[in-house]
């Protein structure tokens, strides 16, 4: 019996998903679980596994094709068996642009009259020359009447270096992040959080259990039983209802290849710090490695993301569909800070939390940042 192979659903609001590659041929062997095409969606590269064992009978969803969810994109069977004819509706078939030959230097054409200097000026800002009135004798191009030319604010050209082809990951990100700037409505708070207790937390937690603790992963832990208090901001807005999730995972954003991925911590508010930590270096190193499961990348219902890293102070996070909310992290860095009416160095850190405000309010949004602040600063080891 031949076997469809079906272009999955990844997460709840994937539409569409993109063929990367194929591993097999057509008339190649198969065995059910082996990897078998590559597939973009929901902003992770996913291993599509072979259903059946057989033979690849045909490859419908050709190589850099967009493909809607549960459309065929193959066929697997015996060797000699028939298999139906279908047409599946693409919505896009990617191509390469075409490969246009750049010469090195463009030379000036020699019935444009001009100083040395003025094509030397013309050269650098991209300008050409026989948009250029002269004024010199018999209308030669001085510098000067370059110069007058650029202060106009004439337009310049503008030389293409590269073009690179909006597809895969980079594609689906710039769908989703469209989608999040249209459909919801977004304010971003901000809050200070002293991270003298978390940097003390993260040290302690290695000179005594070892445990390699990130200030990502106490964050998520924070976050979480926030979450848990607060649960209006661990919702969604669905079908004119507000859905509020009963599980609390977090999802942490991963910079892979130019590209974002947002692995989930699932009942992050149900497990240690060490859970977290161990749980978070699993999925950060499957995540750069385009080796996440479908379950490892879905069910999110809020998300951290971690700039700091990057030497980022603060900035506004985006909000991933269809989640409520969206935590930002900016670097810690020695900040002055007034404490008992002197000012002191201490180490910070800016929060930003994006929320959508079709579901919740400024307030109840600014009590959520206060109350992670509050957990973030208190003196003491933190329940583990």
């Amino acid at each position: 019996m031949v076997v469809e192979v079906v272009m999955p659903k990844l997460g709840i609001t994937m539409e569409s998903g993109t063929v990367v590659k194929w591993y097999k041929k057509e008339g190649d062997k198969v065995e059910k679980g082996e990897p078998l095409v590559e597939i973009i969606g929901e902003k992770v590269t996913y291993d599509l596994e072979a259903p059946a064992s057989g033979v690849l009978r045909k490859i419908i969803g050709k190589a850099e094709t967009e493909v809607p969810v549960s459309q065929i994109i193959g066929f697997i069977g015996k060797p000699d068996e028939p298999f139906p004819e279908v047409e599946i509706p693409v919505k896009v078939e990617v191509k390469p642009p075409p490969q246009v030959e750049v010469p090195a230097k463009v030379e000036v054409r020699e019935e444009i009259r001009a100083s040395p200097l003025a094509k030397r000026i013309a050269k650098e800002q991209g300008i050409d020359l026989r948009q250029v009135v002269g004024t010199g004798p018999g209308g030669r191009i001085t510098e000067e009447d370059v110069k007058k030319f650029i202060e106009k604010g004439a337009v310049r050209e503008r030389r293409v270096k590269q073009v690179i082809p909006l597809i895969g990951v980079r594609k689906t990100i710039a769908d989703r992040m469209a989608l999040s700037a249209r459909n919801s409505p977004r304010i971003t708070l901000m809050v200070e959080v002293d991270a003298s207790e978390m940097i003390r937390l993260r040290s302690q937690m290695k000179d005594f259990e070892g445990a390699d603790v990130s200030l990502t992963d106490i964050l998520v832990k924070d976050v979480a039983r926030v979450l848990e208090d607060d649960p209006i901001i661990n919702s969604t807005l669905e079908n004119g209802q507000i859905k509020i999730f009963e599980d609390v995972n977090v999802g942490i954003a991963v910079a892979r290849e130019g590209a974002l991925v947002v692995p989930v911590i699932r009942n992050a508010n149900k497990k240690p710090l060490t859970e977290i930590a161990a749980v978070s270096k699993t999925l950060i190193d499957k995540a750069r490695k385009g080796a996440l499961s479908k379950e490892e990348i879905s069910g999110g219902t809020f998300t951290v993301t971690n700039l700091g890293t990057s030497g980022v102070d603060s900035f506004t996070p985006l909000i991933n569909p269809p989640e409520c909310a969206i935590l930002g992290v900016g670097r810690i860095a020695e900040r002055p800070v007034v404490s008992e009416g002197r000012i002191v160095p201490k180490p910070t850190v800016i929060l930003s939390l994006s929320f959508d405000h079709r579901i919740t309010d400024g307030v109840p949004a600014a009590q959520f940042l206060q109350r992670l602040k509050e957990l973030l600063e208190r003196p003491g080891l933190k329940e583990k």
